[in-house]
């Protein structure tokens, strides 16, 4: 039997309609993700479901005693009870029958007969629903999401918004309800967490209708997509990659159709106006002018909403130095002087003219505080950081915070300020990222997470920077504007270090990946997917991580004089001659030695992947097929890139008469 039975349902705001006639089915097993634009309705829709949210017309149908969670976007409302209270109290199933076995061991213990009856069947009920052991089944939920033990207990009003969103989720898991609901369940996941979500829906026993933006986790969760579009669904039995594939058909044969009926009507309309004052032909032009008014009618259009995209095209920046970013034995830290924690230590980093970096790792790694110390916003411990010649930084925070900079109250004050343009100049920018019109006056304390998302964006197309420095980019961004974000940084010819759990985007931009492990940080060469695997193979090999490194030593602190080099590079030392030097200079060996162990571990890697794909279960079906042709290509590449990388390095080697 279904779980769930929608049937034409109608749902107006404010007078207008907002959805019209949505139908699907929905039984176990089946985990349905909404798709459609910002401000199509997904959420409500949610809400609708879950009986939260009026529902103006049609017939909602759930499975007899269904039990439904809905996880959104709005902090718990609880404040002073303990992590551990909030998820398990969640749980009302097991606390119900928890209580009633309780009652009645007291009622069997004055010798109560119908209790002895009663005690079985709950008792049988109990275990179904996880017996004496649901409160370790539901703090485990809490443990995949990132949080550690000594969390449990600590008052909910003592975590951030985004620990408070996990902890919703964790609670609306622990719930194993019939029917889960969830907006947005990857915000504020880490990679590993993100993982660990997704083989946690594939296995649940339940009809799941989900929200979510993230492509791979679309991709891996999904097994039916509802589209909306206009306030009319559109019901997909498949993987959200097979609907996108037949949304793109379908968008290909309305542009063919539209272009065809305006071809037709521009005819018409030019047979009218030459012939409409001939006496011989106006019979003629009348029976056309009342064809031109029924193609009128019927005439296809795309819903205005559709026509609404963001314009990303990145300035042409000025040409860096070699070298942008150079970082030798780094020590980062947070907290106070007297009992600092340590984020990084001997940390090295390196980033080059055109090179498109992933920075990855955990949360509370050190990820953020790392690109903050990079663009000048925190300072190092320890260590020596060195900035390439003519390099300018554009960097976007996770929040936007630098959109208030110079006191900027408004949208339009925002895009003057830190763009240097002027205000038509700014209005024509901020139009190309939805902000026509009056939108432009909104005031920044009130923009949503999307729009502040959006205008940062926009000023940061306009800065000329040559070297991006982005954190979290995609969030609050539709499929569609992360996709136009992944075309632009792809083809952007300057530098970029990128923060992201958005592994589509990380896929398409990344080229080489830095991970934040064992407190320090580790260069792989090759995208996400090279550096996924290497990652499990560690894993499978039972690498265990490094203990944290020692702290200094407490109440010392680190004097003005004492505080790290943050020294520009001197342009005409990108390329060290040593004059009298016999050899090549110890940096040029260091990093001749790391460019042949590049080569080394590339092709390694390759061996090791061809073998994996030896087995015929890699090219089993099509998309398995298409997926290992993909990594292949990927290996050879990487195998590719490393040699070209070490003949380039020697190519530019200090010639005897530099010397």
């Amino acid at each position: 039997m279904a779980v769930l039975t929608a049937s034409a349902l109608d749902k107006d705001m404010v007078g207008e309609p907002l959805l019209r006639a949505v139908s699907f089915k929905l039984e176990r097993r089946d985990r349905m993700t909404i798709a459609g634009r910002n401000g199509a309705g997904k959420t409500t829709l949610l809400r609708m479901l879950a009986g939260q949210t009026s529902i103006d017309g049609g017939e909602l149908v759930l499975e007899k005693g269904a039990r439904v969670t809905l996880h959104d976007q709005r902090p718990p409302r609880e404040r002073d009870i303990s992590l551990r209270d909030y998820v398990l109290g969640g749980c009302t199933e097991p606390l119900e029958l928890e209580a009633e076995l309780r009652r009645l061991e007291q009622a069997m213990g004055a010798g109560d007969e119908k209790a002895i009856e009663r005690y079985a069947g709950v008792t049988a009920r109990f275990e179904a629903a996880g017996g004496w052991m649901w409160r370790e089944r539901a703090t485990g939920y809490v443990h995949g999401l990132g949080f550690r033990e000594e969390h449990l207990d600590r008052p909910l009003s003592s975590f951030s918004g985004g620990e408070l969103t996990r902890a919703s989720l964790a609670r609306g898991l622990a719930a194993q309800p019939d029917l889960l609901l969830l907006d947005e369940p990857t915000n504020h996941l880490d990679i590993e967490s993100l993982e660990w979500l997704e083989e946690t829906l594939i296995g649940l026993d339940a009809a799941i209708v989900l929200v979510a933006h993230d492509r791979w986790f679309l991709e891996s969760v999904g097994t039916c997509v509802l589209e909306i579009e206009a306030g009319r669904s559109r019901y997909f039995k498949g993987t959200w990659h097979a609907w996108r594939r037949e949304q793109a058909a379908r968008e290909m044969a309305l542009g063919r159709a539209i272009a065809r009926q305006e071809a037709e009507i521009a005819r018409m309309e030019r047979f009218v106006e030459r012939f409409r004052a001939k006496a011989t032909k106006a019979r003629q032009a009348q029976s056309r002018v009342k064809a031109l008014d029924k193609m009128e009618a019927g005439r296809i259009r795309r819903d205005p909403r559709d026509e609404r995209d963001m314009g990303f095209q990145f300035k042409k920046p000025e040409r860096s130095g070699r070298v942008i970013f150079e970082l030798e034995d780094g020590r980062l830290e947070v907290g106070d002087e007297q009992t600092p924690r340590t984020l990084l230590h001997e940390a090295e980093l390196w980033l080059e003219r055109s090179e498109h970096v992933s920075l990855v790792g955990s949360n509370g790694t050190g990820k953020t505080t790392l690109i903050k110390a990079l663009s000048g916003n925190h300072p190092l411990v320890g260590g020596r950081l060195r900035t390439g010649h003519n390099v300018q930084v554009g960097y976007l925070s996770q929040h936007g915070e630098e959109l208030e900079f110079g006191g900027a109250r408004t949208v339009i004050e925002a895009a003057v300020k830190r763009t240097g343009l002027t205000p038509n100049e700014a209005r024509s920018l901020l139009g190309r990222f939805l902000f026509p019109g009056e939108d432009a006056e909104k005031p920044l304390d009130g923009l949503s997470g999307g729009e502040r998302k959006r205008l940062g964006l926009a000023v940061l197309v306009a800065s000329g920077a040559n070297v991006l420095i982005l954190d979290e980019p995609t969030n609050h961004l539709d499929l569609e504007s992360r996709e136009a974000l992944e075309d632009a940084l792809r083809d952007f010819p300057g530098a970029i270090l990128l923060v992201t759990h958005d592994r589509a985007l990380l896929d398409a931009v990344g080229t080489r990946t830095v991970a934040v492990e064992d407190h320090t940080l580790r260069s792989y060469v090759g995208g996400w997917p090279e550096y996924a695997r290497v990652r499990e193979e560690r894993r499978a090999a039972g690498i265990e991580s490094a203990p944290e490194p020692p702290p200094r030593a407490a109440g010392t602190t680190v004097s003005r004089s004492e505080r790290p080099d943050v020294l520009p590079v001197d342009p005409s030392a990108e390329l060290p001659a040593a004059p009298k030097a016999k050899g090549p200079s110890k940096n040029r060996q260091r990093e001749q030695q790391r460019l042949e162990a590049a080569i080394a571990r590339a092709e390694t890697e390759l061996i090791a992947l061809e073998d994996e794909l030896a087995g015929p279960e890699a090219w089993a079906t099509k998309y398995e097929s298409a997926k290992s042709q993909a990594r292949h290509t990927a290996a050879k590449r990487a195998v590719e890139e490393a040699y070209s990388a070490l003949e380039g390095f020697e190519a530019s080697a200090p010639s005897a008469a530099d010397a």
